[in-house]
């Protein structure tokens, strides 16, 4: 975890209570998050959007800056120190509460070396589950387990176990929080990303001030911090602050984010009492009354109304006290509402006056489930009431369910004092698969499944199990920035992909978490016949065209795991009908990229029925797909098709639907039709259209609209208008989509053959094409006979096609027939090719005879065409967290030689293959030095790793680079899974997988 930047907040934040503390005074949480070679790993259960490694809200702190010459005296406490630091690597496997996902470093320190406990801060532990191991002095390794963290102070106690530590001696910090003192001079020895120890010296300057703040995620309160004044800022989290005598006197918890020398420590009080508690056995009991207190000075209370007998009553019996407690924050419905309010100072507890965050903790925490009088002072008067401690630990949460792709808990305490919202509701802390609303990944609060009220988390659970597969509920939601609003959606239920709904309950004694299944999915309800009308498109003129509406559906495509480099988990654009009476619909591949994923039309804006994917051209960016027309009651048509292709400066009808999903329609001509190459993603291959003629029209709707036809007066359709993906762009980091035309006369013969039952097998040839004009292949050796044959053959464009690109070499190298480099393709099979529609010979031959000149030379070759069948994934493992499958078409076309066919095309945050850097376009060869070229011997291979073990792997970058992962095995967390789509399988919604 690196520090967080300061972010001025924009309006839609500003309902959150502000803090007090001035922004640049706002520290940044200091673990390290680990800099890794590749950016372009996707989170499978993240945003839509490629998770490109980096921390949102992230930046850099110098690290921890060594001491200028100690003392002999130092020195040789240092020297004791350094033997209770370690480096602690940890991941918090899934978003919980206010965490998210995340592998980082961070640092603790051994409070007791018999039991094996070490102090660090709560924003390492982690309110979700926790997965790590730490590194000694000497370098030794050993798991560590949660046994603690703090509901709201920033400390967490870890368990390690002290046998594993075989080669030093295990000794201990004593924690002594009354020898924090101002002016007392410090050091505070860290690990700089877990490789060298380093040494931070300053002096204790402030021991009175507030918590800071660290935005929107967790944020320490109700607590004093101790301020030093540093040689430098910085550092790794957890570090302890220790005096000249060697004992702890605080935990280092932040610093400046603005690069100034000040840091800031959290109080050892509070570490000290749970501490003692856990080594006695003993729950660390927590009170609170859901009030957030803040230090304001004498002043700033006599303006809100500290009389002066109050002020001198505790002048005189706290003489070096400086300020009061104030509240700050009052939550509703809880224990103080209506009773306090905010502003109010406090003067006495149980008649005890009391200044000090330390004491009302104390009292708090003693006084769980029991009455406690409070006196404050409102406007210059004396307020007296009573109110119950609640139990700090029940408002934690402890549990999560998983169902439908989210994740759901009830709302932390640390939530709610955030916006200032009662402890109360079902909170989305994975807005993913079913339940992946709008653009915010967390902060929603589900208010309402299928109709029925979810205010807590055990309803939540109960509505859910009601609900089959494949239903389509009414959810009401609303955000916890915004709580004025109540939002609805339609959301599709999956519980095939995501079949258990599961239980995960802190267990404190293992540290980890139980998961338990809670009852088995309902089936999903036979779908029934609907009937619907096409809305008419208000025109004049052009009614045929018009009528075209008729053969649109909206088509839905939720993908449950990321596959082939594909960017995003769900997409929507619109397919054209082109038989109405088998239900086929065509429509970019842009939409539907790949068959493991679950496929909605919706017909009229009115019927929603499944489909399932028939056909993906392995070339053309367009899939077809196909639902049950017995399910429909609606006058769908079925499109006709030109079988001429259309012509430049063609005059032509426009059919579009825009970014709001509304249908346009205006006139217009077709201005070029050219041969193009959708441009490769570097960073992560992808799936692009190649060789092919995009046609563009002059209409400033076309850049607009993703989904189309090019119609004819008559009602033809003369183009297919799609969404074309593109490269991603490195500094907007958002993906490149081209919207383009494609001439329908392509598809008849594809049409044709599915139309037959038959799945279409077609051949090509495995490279890549450019057109090349007359000038450059006189002078690359054409003869001028040739370049005649050219303009006769095709007198709009004089152009020959030269080969770009070769996709990579079979396992056996290339035959003396292969196509190279700079060939130029003069004829296939005796036809002159000039027209990227005559390439299409390829698809039906095993072998093509290819005149061509290479190196001024003409030559004759029979050259090979390969299946495209085994191009598309049918088969995909997920192993600690990474997607690994045979390398798909894109990664052929890109890469010159395949190191494996295991492929790691994605990987989870907060994973073993996360922590230990191994990232997507990756290949994997070898496990503990056995040879993996393939899946099957990838799985047989790490099948024999115990869990929780270490393992090797060999590994070979896209960039040709070998390197040697070492990873530990997590199935606990991230079991094993495999996807296999059946050979001939077809089933409805799961397309045979």
């Amino acid at each position: 975890m690196e520090p967080h930047k300061m972010q001025p907040k924009s309006n839609f934040q500003n309902k959150r209570k502000k803090s007090p503390v001035n922004i640049l005074d706002r520290p940044a949480k200091l673990p390290k998050t680990e800099t890794l070679a590749r950016t372009e790993d996707i989170d499978m259960s993240h945003d839509e959007d490629f998770d490109m490694d980096t921390v949102s809200d992230d930046s850099r702190l110098p690290a921890l800056a060594p001491t200028i010459a100690d003392s002999v005296e130092w020195q040789a406490t240092i020297e004791n120190v350094v033997r209770n630091v370690v480096s602690i690597h940890f991941c918090q496997t899934c978003s919980f509460d206010t965490d998210p996902a995340v592998s980082s470093e961070a640092t603790g320190f051994v409070v007791d070396a018999e039991r094996g406990y070490i102090l660090t801060n709560r924003h390492v532990v982690g309110a979700g589950p926790f997965w790590g191991y730490c590194i000694f002095d000497n370098h030794e390794e050993c798991d560590v387990y949660p046994v603690f963290r703090d509901p709201v102070h920033d400390f967490g106690i870890l368990r390690f176990d002290p046998k594993a530590i075989k080669y030093m001696p295990l000794t201990e910090l004593k924690l002594r929080p009354d020898l924090a003192k101002v002016g007392s001079e410090i050091r505070v020895v860290g690990n700089d990303a877990g490789e060298k120890l380093s040494i931070l010296s300053g002096v204790i300057s402030r021991l009175d001030r507030n918590a800071p703040e660290y935005g929107e995620g967790y944020s320490d309160f109700n607590t004093n911090y101790i301020q030093a004044a540093a040689a430098a800022s910085g550092g790794s989290s957890g570090s302890p602050v220790v005096n000249i005598d060697g004992h702890a006197v605080a935990l280092q918890a932040g610093g400046r984010a603005d690069g100034a020398a000040t840091d800031y420590f959290l109080p050892l009080d509070r570490p000290l009492r749970a501490l003692e508690c856990i080594r006695e056995g003993r729950p660390v009991a927590r009170g609170t009354i859901q009030t957030q207190w803040m230090i304001k000075p004498f002043d700033e209370c006599r303006r809100l109304g500290l009389n002066s007998e109050s002020e001198a009553m505790i002048r005189s019996n706290f003489p070096k006290e400086t300020g009061m407690l104030v509240a700050e924050i009052v939550l509703p419905e809880g224990p103080a509402d209506h009773k306090i309010e905010e502003g109010d100072v406090l003067i006495k507890v149980n008649g005890e006056l009391l200044t000090q965050f330390i004491r009302l903790d104390s009292i708090l925490d003693s006084s769980v489930n029991q009455k406690v009088s409070i006196m404050v002072q409102r406007g210059g008067r004396d307020v007296e009431v009573e109110m119950e401690v609640g139990d700090l630990h029940a408002i934690t949460p402890d549990r999560f369910v998983a169902v439908a792709g989210g994740s759901f808990h009830n709302l932390s305490y640390q939530q709610a004092r955030l916006y200032a919202v009662p402890v109360k509701g079902v909170f989305v802390c994975e807005a993913a698969g079913s339940f992946r609303f709008e653009n915010t990944e967390s902060g929603w609060l589900i208010e309402s499944v299928d109709q029925k009220k979810t205010p807590d988390l055990d309803t939540f659970i109960e509505v859910m199990k009601t609900i089959p597969d494949r239903a389509r509920v009414v959810v009401t939601y609303k955000h916890l920035r915004d709580l004025h609003t109540l939002n609805t959606s339609i959301i599709y239920i999956d519980r095939h992909w995501s079949s258990k709904m599961r239980m995960a309950v802190r267990n404190d004694l293992t540290g980890s978490w139980d998961f338990t299944d809670l009852g088995e999915p309902l089936p999903a309800a036979a779908p029934v016949r609907c009937k619907a009308d096409f809305v008419r498109l208000d025109t004049t003129g052009q009614p045929a065209a018009a009528d075209v509406i008729r053969s649109f559906v909206r088509v839905s495509c939720t993908m449950p795991l990321k596959l082939d480099g594909f960017p995003r988990a769900r997409k929507i654009g619109f397919g054209l009908v082109i038989d109405a009476d088998k239900g086929l619909v065509v429509v970019s591949r842009a939409i539907v990229p790949y068959d493991l994923c679950d496929l909605s039309i919706t017909v009229a804006d009115s019927i929603i029925v499944d489909a399932q994917v028939r056909f993906l051209h392995p070339l053309a960016n367009y899939s077809i797909i196909q639902y049950d027309p017995s399910l429909i009651d609606a006058p769908v048509q079925t499109a006709k098709l030109a079988t001429e292709p259309i012509k430049q400066g063609a005059s032509t009808i426009f059919l579009g639907f825009n970014q709001n999903l509304r249908a346009v329609l205006t006139p217009t001509t077709v201005t070029d039709i050219t041969t193009v190459a959708i441009p490769s993603n570097s960073s992560a291959p992808r799936y692009r259209a190649i060789n092919l003629d995009a046609i563009t029209v002059d209409t400033g709707l076309s850049g607009q609209c993703g989904s189309g036809v090019l119609v004819s007066e008559d009602g033809t359709v003369e183009a297919l208008w799609l969404t074309y993906l593109g490269e991603r762009s490195s500094h907007a980091n958002k993906d490149i989509e081209y919207h383009l035309g494609l001439a329908t006369p392509t598809l008849a013969p594809i049409i044709e053959q599915i139309q037959k039952s038959i799945v279409p097998r077609l051949r090509i040839l495995n490279v890549e094409t450019n057109t090349i004009q007359m000038s450059q292949v006189r002078i690359m050796g054409v003869s001028e006979s040739w370049i005649s044959k050219v303009a006769q053959s095709n007198p709009s464009r004089h152009e020959l096609f030269m080969v770009r690109k070769i996709d990579c070499a079979p396992p056996n190298g290339y035959d003396s027939q292969s196509l190279q480099e700079g060939d130029i393709i003069l004829t296939l099979n005796g036809k002159l090719i000039t027209r990227v529609s005559e390439l299409d010979i390829m698809y039906d031959h095993e072998f093509l005879d290819a005149l061509i000149v290479r190196g001024g030379k003409e030559m004759m070759l029979k050259v090979p065409t390969i299946p495209t069948e085994d191009l598309e994934t049918d088969r995909a493992v997920i192993f600690c967290g990474a997607v690994l499958h045979r390398p798909h078409h894109a990664v052929r076309q890109q890469i010159s030689k395949l190191h494996s066919e295991v492929y790691v095309s994605a990987r989870t945050r907060g994973s073993p293959s996360y922590q230990y850097g191994l990232a997507p376009t990756n290949f994997i060869t070898a496990v503990n030095d056995v040879p993996t070229t393939t899946l099957s011997a990838f799985l047989h291979e790490v099948t024999k790793i115990p869990d929780n073990t270490y393992f090797r792997l060999r590994v070979v970058t896209f960039d040709n680079v070998p390197w040697v992962a070492t990873m530990k095995k997590n199935e606990h967390y991230f079991p094993t899974m495999e996807f296999v789509k059946e050979k001939g399988g077809s089933g409805l919604a799961a397309n045979g997988w």
